[in-house]
C-alpha cells in the first residue's frame, strides 16, 4: 500500500506552494481582499457603519483590492432560494452591491433584473410543485382507499410521501436550478465587470 500523506501534511506543502508562487505583493493584495471579504461579511452581518462609508474610508491604494473582495463576498451572498427568509440574505447582499457601485443606474437595472430571478425562480418553484402535488392526489386518494379496505382504517397520505413523486421533483429542481442558476450566474458576471472586478 502506498504511503497516505496526512491532511495537514497535503494543507502545509499547499500552503507552502501558494506563498512561493504569490510573493510579498501579492501577499498583501490577498489580505486586502480577504478584509474586502469581510467587511461584506460584517456588512450581512449588520455590525456597525454602511459598507459604502467603509470602503470610502479606506486609503487609496487599498480601495480596489478590498473593494474587490467585498464585491465578491456580495455575490456568494446571492443564491437561488425557495424561502422567503432566504431571499432576505440576497436582498441584502444585492442592497451592499448598490452601496459599492455608490447608487449606479446600470448596476440598479442588473440588480433588478437579478432580483426579477430570484423572485421567478421560487414562484416558479411553488407553482410547479403545486401542479405535481396535483397530479399524484388522485393516485394517492386511490392508495387511501386500497389502504382503507386492507386494514380498515381510514388513512391520509401526502403526494410528498410517495418515491415517485420525491423522484419527478427532484427532477423539476434540477431543471430549475440549472435554468434559473444560468440566468443569475450572468447578471453575477455582469455586475462583477461592471464595477471593475472581472477576473
Amino acid at each position: 500500500m502506498a504511503e497516505i500523506k496526512s491532511t495537514m501534511d497535503m494543507v502545509l506543502e499547499r500552503a507552502a506552494r501558494m506563498a512561493a508562487e504569490l510573493g510579498e505583493g501579492n501577499y498583501l493584495l490577498e489580505e486586502q481582499l480577504k478584509e474586502g471579504m469581510r467587511l461584506g461579511a460584517a456588512f450581512l452581518r449588520g455590525d456597525g457603519p454602511g459598507l459604502g462609508e467603509k470602503l470610502a474610508a479606506l486609503p487609496q491604494a487599498e480601495k480596489g483590492p478590498v473593494r474587490k473582495g467585498a464585491v465578491q463576498a456580495m455575490l456568494r451572498n446571492i443564491f437561488l432560494a425557495r424561502d422567503v427568509e432566504k431571499m432576505t440574505i440576497a436582498e441584502k447582499a444585492m442592497h451592499g452591491l448598490v452601496e459599492i457601485g455608490q447608487g449606479d443606474g446600470e448596476l440598479l437595472q442588473v440588480l433588478g433584473e437579478m432580483k426579477k430571478i430570484l423572485d421567478g425562480y421560487r414562484q416558479h418553484g411553488e407553482q410547479l410543485k403545486e401542479q405535481l402535488e396535483a397530479q399524484f392526489s388522485q393516485q394517492m386518494a386511490l392508495m387511501e382507499q386500497n389502504l382503507a379496505k386492507q386494514t380498515g382504517r381510514a388513512m391520509k397520505l401526502q403526494p410528498a410521501q410517495h418515491p415517485k413523486f420525491q423522484e419527478e421533483w427532484a427532477r423539476i429542481q434540477g431543471q430549475l436550478n440549472e435554468q434559473y442558476g444560468q440566468a443569475l450566474q450572468q447578471l453575477k458576471d455582469l455586475v462583477e465587470h461592471h464595477l471593475g472586478m472581472g477576473t
